[in-house]
């Protein structure tokens, strides 16, 4: 059994303990997140488009244009490709988000629903989502993980920051290696997964940024960083 042995108040504890620790203390302090912010599952498809390399509050000003236009839905979307980029401006890359937004939208209409789409087994969604020009790892995890409420962990730049600081990864593992990690050494469940990615967002967005704020953070136990101060 893997161990994690090289930073503090973690040693000797299995990679299971460890990870399952850093869990606990985050739901105990933050609560929980109850992720994904959204009033429907197609709300939440278009979401995890539009949030890469934005934050939230861009991207809820672009859903409110499409739904104050009528056009939040798969036909509305294709009818209206011309009116979009212009309609997500606040989310940035408005054209490139546009073309991986139409691709997702045909793809869907492949199928008699969304929820046809979403209800086909993980494996074969996860398929179907990553042969989607412009739809990468943690878009289609998260579409999979909120929308289609399978259990799979969506890994983002906050998990790689917070794993590499508590030892748990060297830094320059794939997206899959640190996925496997975590879902190998935790229970396989839907609600585990959801709220661990959504409460190591918070951690990163008020303790755990590029530059540490060690003050406060719950995680201080475990962090080399803070004897380095």
């Amino acid at each position: 059994m893997r161990t994690v042995s090289y930073r503090k108040g973690s040693e000797g504890l299995s990679l299971r303990t460890f990870l399952l620790d850093i869990y606990s203390t985050l739901y105990n302090t933050f609560g929980p997140q109850d992720w994904w912010p959204a009033e429907s599952k197609f709300e939440i498809v278009v979401g995890a488009v539009l949030t890469q390399n934005t934050n939230w509050k861009n991207v809820e000003r672009a859903i409110a244009n499409l739904k104050r236009e009528g056009v939040l839905s798969v036909e509305g979307i294709l009818e209206n490709k011309s009116r979009l980029p212009e309609l997500i401006r606040s989310v940035g890359y408005y054209r490139v988000k546009t073309e991986r937004l139409v691709n997702l939208m045909n793809k869907i209409r492949e199928y008699n629903s969304l929820e046809e789409f979403l209800n086909l087994p993980m494996r074969k969604l996860r398929e179907e989502l990553l042969g989607i020009k412009g739809i990468g790892k943690e878009t289609a995890d998260s579409i999979i993980l909120y929308a289609g409420n399978y259990p799979i962990f969506v890994v983002d730049a906050y998990t790689r920051r917070l794993f590499s600081r508590l030892g748990i990864i060297r830094g320059n593992e794939t997206y899959d290696e640190i996925q496997k990690i975590v879902m190998d050494n935790t229970p396989n469940d839907e609600y585990l997964y959801n709220e661990f990615h959504a409460l190591i967002v918070e951690l990163g967005k008020r303790y755990c940024r590029k530059r540490p704020l060690h003050t406060g953070c719950p995680l201080n136990k475990f962090c080399e960083g803070v004897d380095n101060e």
